[in-house]
């Protein structure tokens, strides 16, 4: 039997996706329900084999951001909220079945204060090595702070395997084409402008998961140094009948170092 990302090539389409007057790069490809897929920071919004196989099931949206990749930025947006209305608007706009959302690490944290503050268009929840909440003291960092490391460093705070993280993503430097440079240097300019203070959280978050009223999972990769899995256990312990995965050799992009592994974990929650 086949693997679940070793599937027919999926004809993914790179279009404009207008949102309230913000205009946002958007991946997508599929048929059947939505499934929104909102990215990390450490991404470039492009084909991957875990998304070809989730379109065989849905029709998958990945859009960029504001601010993140080729994703415009209105100048009056300063906050994570701006993000979080703007999806909360797409989510209207779609004006039919119910969605699927996912968020990925800084997208998680999109995706949660989404649910948090409106659930009427939103299915099920899938929270992956997501960030945004505050579980340790207050002088404790939870997230570790990636604008300081280099590409060596993230690596190894990301992957359970951090030469096949070399092999697999794009980090910005010297070697990485001009576009993709570009794209990368935008997500982290934005992803400081939303989530630098405080770092990577928003302390009234955490308080607030309890109103979160759908079918939830968190995914966790087992190997992520960036955010840890203690946190990923008190991020769903705070989300009324949140189920925890765990998956083994994997770090903070589970989805892209182990992808059957993560939707063989995913698909049948996604899929219920």
């Amino acid at each position: 039997m086949s693997s679940p990302t070793t599937a027919a090539t999926t004809a993914w389409q790179t279009a404009p996706l207008l949102v309230q007057g913000v205009e946002l790069e958007c991946l997508r490809a599929g048929q059947g329900a939505p499934l929104l897929v909102l990215h990390d920071q450490e991404y470039l919004n492009t084909e991957w084999p875990y998304l070809d196989a989730l379109a065989e099931h849905f029709e998958v949206l990945v859009p960029s951001h504001p601010g993140f990749g080729r994703s415009a930025l209105p100048e009056h947006f300063d906050a994570l909220d701006d993000l979080v209305y703007v999806y909360l608007d797409l989510l209207r706009a779609l004006e039919r079945r119910l969605v699927r959302l996912a968020g990925f690490g800084f997208g998680g944290w999109i995706a949660a204060e989404m649910a948090v503050r409106c659930t009427h268009d939103v299915d099920r929840l899938l929270l992956v090595d997501a960030v945004g909440i505050k579980v340790s003291e207050p002088t404790t960092r939870d997230v570790a702070d990636n604008f300081v490391l280099d590409a060596e460093a993230l690596l190894e705070a990301t992957w359970h395997d951090p030469g096949l993280g070399a092999r697999t993503m794009k980090l910005p430097g010297p070697k990485v084409p001009e576009d993709d440079l570009i794209a990368l240097l935008r997500n982290r300019q934005a992803a400081a402008l939303f989530g630098w203070k405080p770092f990577m959280h928003n302390p009234k978050l955490r308080a607030r998961l309890r109103r979160i009223d759908v079918p939830t999972l968190v995914a966790w990769g087992e190997s992520d140094r960036l955010v840890s899995a203690d946190y990923g256990r008190a991020f769903a312990a705070e989300i009324p009948g949140a189920t925890f995965e765990l998956i083994p050799n994997a770090g903070h992009f589970p989805y892209l170092e182990q992808p059957d592994a993560f939707v063989q974990r995913v698909l049948p929650f996604l899929s219920r």
